[in-house]
């Protein structure tokens, strides 16, 4: 069954409302969904709340577990540990930190300050990450994103044999704003092998990976 740590609702800039993604994605045969919508200091204590009542009611009422986080999204590398402490504190179960994707502006040393946070889990679409801070995100327990997204998953090869080499771990997220870009599992698994996985490597990131920071987010 998927799980996805990362997507975006009409909070930030997706077509649906949390609770409606959250449907569909439980149609999709989803086991566990995060909603990580786009956040900075104006936004995040809204969004965490938000996001959070609707994650709520879904998990009460329909078995999924629905997740509230959000994606710190172009904000200033210095200001990411904050942040992350901040989201933490007013209930995001999930933290995501938008990487130094090829195709926007992100500020560079963004991926560092994001494997080095203790309160970070995933760092999104790292670009061209370095062999450096591949490994600070293997000791760190922080996750590097293989991406579903156009664009940025222009680096998704050279993020998963990084990753690999460091022995950091992987998960394969769609970082959806519509419900068509929702996961089926034959698609994750697609996109993992293009990523330049093995089936046996695929396995541990849609399966091991994803549990393991399942139950580290439930361990709170």
């Amino acid at each position: 069954m998927p799980y996805d740590f990362h997507t975006h609702t009409f909070l930030s800039d997706g077509d649906l409302s949390p609770i409606e993604l959250i449907r569909r994605a439980l149609v999709n045969g989803y086991d566990a969904i995060a909603i990580t919508d786009h956040a900075s200091p104006s936004t995040i204590e809204r969004v965490v709340d938000e996001v959070r009542r609707d994650c709520d009611m879904a998990t009460l009422e329909w078995g999924i577990r629905a997740l509230p986080g959000v994606e710190l999204t172009h904000c200033p590398a210095a200001s990411i540990a904050h942040l992350a402490a901040w989201a933490r504190r007013i209930g995001a179960s999930v933290v995501v930190v938008h990487g130094e994707t090829l195709v926007e502006p992100v500020e560079e040393g963004t991926n560092r300050a994001a494997v080095r946070c203790p309160d970070v889990d995933i760092l999104a679409h790292p670009g061209l990450v370095t062999a450096e801070e591949a490994g600070i995100a293997a000791e760190s327990g922080v996750f590097l994103e293989i991406t579903c997204r156009k664009g940025h998953c222009l680096t998704n090869g050279h993020v998963a044999r990084l990753a690999k080499e460091a022995g950091a771990r992987l998960l394969v997220n769609t970082d959806a704003h519509s419900p068509s870009d929702l996961l089926t599992d034959g698609f994750a698994r697609r996109v993992a092998i293009g990523a330049g996985l093995t089936e046996e490597e695929a396995d541990v990131v849609l399966r091991d990976n994803a549990q393991a920071l399942l139950k580290r987010i439930l361990r709170g």
